[in-house]
This record gives structure tokens, C-alpha cells and sequence, in this order.
């Protein structure tokens, strides 16, 4: 049996920023827009009136202050509502892999490698551009890597399930170099014209590298890892390949990013928190031994609520970071985002926990190990 460690990772991050003030502006625009070309049916009571929308609500519910994004017209144009993407001819590279590619590739330098080094590649996201070729192949093949490549697909859990996969087989010495890229498209699945949702996702992609570690490597050990799923309605999209065989399919809001956020927080918090409160116990750890939580960052209260629970106090400035209010929620990359920003500080020896949670249920925590 071999040590997995993790020696590098990368975040592609978009060029483009959304601001809630724009984010605001654009929305209360359509909303402007379909209640005047609404009018008789709001009147008659057949429909109900749009709300605008507000930067202090937005920040208030989520602690998200901007997103970064792939394409920024599309979202902010009131008649769209949705980015637009120019279509690829197939012997072009897609847009996904292109994004996977540039964070694996910060993640090899950071770690000294090339990607000859690599011999297994897992694109685990929540949002992957087509059915197959896998894009995790094509990422194999834009790299020059060599092994073997295949996609997952876990939702906002993807990252941490991918870790725990290439970790057990660096592990047990199938592989001695593995890469979890995440790229997250989240814009294109998420519904802008919805008041409770619209401000919630923003576009990114990560990568981390896990290796067998050796004599004078540096990184995170995994000491452990940990995965679990329930089955739950509550975060939802029905997009996929039967949606033309629907019908009335054009505008069918269940196609898109759907969540039932009450029902979400009220399940999700005990959830996680006894999750890490068992793997902690099944290590032999306590709270007191952890240096930093990498968590899931898809609510601000989410993740101070799960802060105080593990820690059993209120997290210090910086143990419990949070990337949330640059980011947003960036579906399976979030937890790999805070890792990547805020670990370099960590000192040989320290601990911390890598956390993520979403739709599925799913939940997955990796106890990690400077060295």
C-alpha cells in the first residue's frame, strides 16, 4: 500500500465579473419587461407579478458578492437572461475541456510535474458539456497525458468523491499520478429569471494533483477520506437527453438549477455535521486538531453553521475560509477553491478538512495533512 498526497492544484478563474448592483439592474429590467407585457393576466389573477430584486437581499441570504463568468452579455441582457456560447465544430476542443486544461496545467507547475506524469485523469463535476466522448478523454488527449481518463459526476460533491477514487487507487498502487479536474460551467444551468436562485452560481474550474508520495515530497497527505449519499428532490435539474422528447419543452422551468432551500437547510446542516463529526471519531481526531475547514461554499450561514458545530465554537478569522463572496457557489469547485487559496499558511504537520455537500444527497470530507 502507497500514500496519496496531494501535491499541487489550480483554479481557472473567468475574466469576466458580475457585480450584484449589475446583477440587480439586469433582473429588475426583465422583471419590468414581463410584468408590463403581463399585465392582463397579473389583473385577472392568473398570474402572479414578478419581484425585484436587491444587492442587500442577495447578500444577505447568501454572502455572495460577485460571480465570475464565462460570458457576461448574455446573463445581463434582459431579453436573454442566459449566456451565449458560440457554437464548436467537434474537431474543436470544447469549452470545458479548454478550462480543465488551464487549471490542471497551474496545478502541474505548482507541483513540478508534467503531464507525461500523469496516468489517470477524473473530470468530476456537476455540469459536464456532453453526454461522451468523456471530457475527461479529451483533456487526456489536449494534455498529451497517458493512462486513462473517464468523467463523474456526484453534483456539488464531485471533487471530494473524485478525491477519495484517485486516492484509493494511488493507494493501492494502480496508479501513481491522478489529476480531479472540476469544471464548472454553473451559468448555463442556472435560471436568471428567478428572484430566489438567480444570484446564486458563478463559472470556475480547479484541479488538484494527488501522487504516492515519496522521499521529500511536499503537500497534503490524505489520511483519510469519507463519502455518503441519500436520496433527496430538493436540489434538482431535469435537463438532459429526454428533454426534446417532451413536450412543451422550450421553457419547462424544472429543466434548470430547482432547489427547495428550506427543505435544503434544514436536512443538509445535521447531515454534514454528523458526517464529519463520525469521521473525525473513526480517525481518532478531535476538532482541536484541525487547523482549517475547506467547505463547500454554497451559503455563508451554511457554512458558519457547520463551522460552530464542528469546532464546537465560532471558527477564528481564517480557519473556516470562505471564497463565497468572490465566487458565489461554484457547484463541486467551491471546496477546492478555498483549499488552493487559503493553505500555503499551513504548517508541517498541521491538519485540515476538505468538506463538500450538495444535491443527491451527497457529502464528502477528506482529513488532509501538511508535509
Amino acid at each position: 500500500m502507497y500514500t496519496p498526497i496531494i501535491t499541487g492544484s489550480g483554479v481557472f478563474t473567468p475574466a469576466n465579473v458580475i457585480t450584484n448592483d449589475e446583477l440587480v439592474a439586469s433582473f429588475n429590467a426583465y422583471v419590468d419587461r414581463f410584468n408590463s407585457a403581463h399585465q392582463d393576466e397579473i389583473v385577472k389573477g392568473e398570474i402572479a407579478a414578478r419581484v425585484h430584486s436587491n444587492a442587500d437581499f442577495i447578500r444577505d441570504a447568501s454572502g455572495i458578492e460577485q460571480r465570475y463568468v464565462i460570458d457576461k452579455t448574455g446573463i445581463l441582457d434582459p431579453t436573454r437572461m442566459s449566456p451565449r456560447f458560440d457554437a464548436r465544430p467537434d474537431e474543436a476542443p470544447s469549452l470545458t475541456a479548454e478550462m480543465g486544461v488551464d487549471a490542471i496545467q497551474k496545478a502541474l507547475t505548482q507541483a513540478r510535474r508534467a503531464p507525461s506524469d500523469i496516468d489517470l485523469i477524473l473530470c468530476a463535476a456537476s455540469n459536464h458539456e456532453r453526454a461522451y466522448p468523456a471530457i475527461a478523454v479529451e483533456i487526456q488527449q489536449l494534455l498529451g497525458a497517458g493512462g486513462f481518463a473517464y468523467d463523474m459526476n456526484v453534483a456539488c460533491s464531485s471533487a471530494t468523491f473524485g478525491l477519495q477514487t484517485a486516492a484509493d487507487m494511488v493507494r493501492t498502487g494502480s496508479v501513481k499520478c491522478a489529476v480531479v479536474v472540476s469544471p464548472e460551467i454553473c451559468s448555463a444551468h442556472l435560471e436568471w429569471r428567478d428572484r430566489d436562485c438567480h444570484f446564486i452560481f458563478g463559472d470556475v474550474a480547479t484541479a488538484i494533483l494527488i501522487e504516492r508520495e515519496s522521499d521529500g515530497m511536499t503537500g497534503f497527505r490524505v489520511l483519510s477520506t469519507r463519502c455518503a449519499t441519500t436520496f433527496s428532490n430538493n436540489i434538482r435539474n431535469n435537463n438532459g437527453y429526454l428533454r426534446r422528447a417532451h413536450d412543451q419543452m422550450e421553457d419547462r422551468r424544472d429543466m434548470q438549477f430547482m432547489q427547495e432551500g428550506r427543505k435544503v437547510f434544514k436536512e443538509v446542516l445535521p447531515l454534514v455535521s454528523r458526517h464529519i463529526a463520525d469521521h473525525l471519531d473513526a480517525e481518532k481526531l478531535e476538532a482541536g486538531d484541525l487547523k482549517r475547514l475547506w467547505l463547500h461554499q454554497a451559503n455563508k450561514t451554511m457554512n458558519d453553521y457547520i463551522g460552530k458545530k464542528v469546532l464546537g465554537r465560532e471558527p477564528a478569522l481564517g480557519e473556516q475560509p470562505n471564497i463565497l463572496q468572490d465566487y458565489a457557489n461554484t457547484s463541486s469547485a467551491g471546496s477546492i477553491i478555498a483549499f488552493s487559496k487559503y493553505s500555503d499558511d499551513l504548517n508541517s504537520g498541521d491538519m485540515g478538512l476538505l468538506c463538500s455537500f450538495g444535491a443527491g444527497y451527497s457529502v464528502g470530507s477528506a482529513v488532509l495533512k501538511r508535509v
